[in-house]
């Protein structure tokens, strides 16, 4: 069992947080908890977990995580409907979205964003 914080930014254990999500035995119940841990699955190289959460329209053919980026901490700054705006920190920048998602199947998937 992983007690140490969930790199999400939430406070929550890693077990009790993200690691249901990215193994697959639960799914996000709404679009921040599922960006919160797409950005988990980043910080972890976890590329089966993005893929899954990809809207097949718009996902690219390699959702293989930079393994050279260093994620240092994610930041919500809005979480509206389906739109997540967010900051995510790396060492030597930011990437702030707004990002969009969709429920397909009765799951919440990523479809896209726009880069602020």
């Amino acid at each position: 069992m992983l007690t140490t914080p969930c790199p999400c930014g939430t406070g929550e254990a890693y077990d009790a947080c993200c690691a249901p999500l990215l193994a697959n035995t639960a799914q996000a119940t709404s679009p921040e908890q599922l960006m919160r841990s797409r950005y988990t699955a980043n910080v972890r190289g976890d590329a089966d977990h993005l893929f899954r959460t990809w809207h097949p329209r718009t996902r690219p053919d390699d959702v293989t995580p930079d393994p050279w980026t260093r994620w240092t901490g994610l930041r919500v700054l809005a979480a509206e409907g389906d739109t997540v705006e967010f900051v995510a920190s790396f060492d030597g920048g930011s990437l702030h979205e707004a990002s969009r998602f969709a429920q397909r199947a009765g799951r919440w998937v990523y479809v896209d964003g726009d880069i602020r």
